[in-house]
């Protein structure tokens, strides 16, 4: 499909769920990071002319990545006037859990915390604006890898640019004509004190994910079945036992 029908077709598909919700949303709310795939996400729902609720959520972010985000918010209220936009510093409420928490600190498990205080940011928003939250993961994210910690994207209640390789959300950036800094720059979580990019985490780019993913012989194939594995758990239902009667 053409990247312009594409992205009508996506705007599309937003609205036609809300349509078709026993009872409509009144907005929609997303976290935005100042990468590719929250600038991305956010235009296409504020394409549908939809109260749209963008969310800066910084916690301990590099200024770099939280000026894009800033950036972003003015473009898209620039170009949309159903655009509501707010900044919600986490800062103290992670500093206060972490030290709470001290006697039981872990990175990886911190960053975790990091993205799960988003979500739950981002769900009391759209409660009380009658709303859904609208995650930002795309194809290689949510079914390749199970990389979505990113702004809570493993709870949503849609997820519009989920079929969509990572190349395929760049050239959805082009189209749309966002800033220039925002395509260029180096897709990262910022989860991480030190500013990692999503690559660096994982270990290979995202075109040789991609091509990983759907190439069987692929020489990149081992190392994305690894990281496969070791987040499937996200990308399945819950398990659940089942006790006999």
């Amino acid at each position: 499909m053409e990247v312009t029908k594409k992205i009508v077709f996506i705007k599309d598909w937003i609205l036609n769920y809300v349509n078709s919700m026993p009872k409509k949303a009144e907005s929609l709310v997303i976290g935005i990071s100042g990468g590719i795939d929250s600038s991305v996400t956010s235009t296409l729902c504020a394409m549908t002319g939809i109260k749209t609720i963008v969310l800066s959520m910084p916690i301990k972010q590099k200024d770099i990545q939280h000026n894009l985000s800033l950036k972003h918010q003015d473009w898209l209220k620039k170009n949309y006037n159903n655009v509501e936009s707010h900044i919600i510093e986490l800062d103290k409420l992670f500093s206060e859990f972490k030290s709470s928490l001290s006697n039981f600190d872990n990175d990886h498990g911190m960053a975790n915390s990091r993205a799960r205080l988003r979500m739950t940011t981002l769900y009391q928003v759209a409660s009380s604006n009658n709303g859904i939250v609208v995650g930002t993961g795309n194809k290689i994210e949510d079914f390749g890898v199970g990389f979505y910690t990113k702004y809570g994207d493993g709870g949503v209640d849609i997820s519009p640019i989920a079929d969509c390789n990572k190349s395929e959300v760049w050239e959805l950036g082009k189209e749309l004509n966002l800033l220039k800094e925002i395509i260029d720059a180096p897709p990262t979580d910022g989860l991480w004190d030190d500013g990692r990019t999503d690559e660096s985490q994982l270990g290979l780019t995202y075109k040789e994910l991609e091509e990983a993913m759907e190439n069987e012989k692929s020489i990149n194939r081992d190392k994305y079945l690894k990281i496969r594995k070791t987040s499937l758990h996200k990308m399945q239902q819950i398990p659940v036992c089942k006790i006999p009667k």
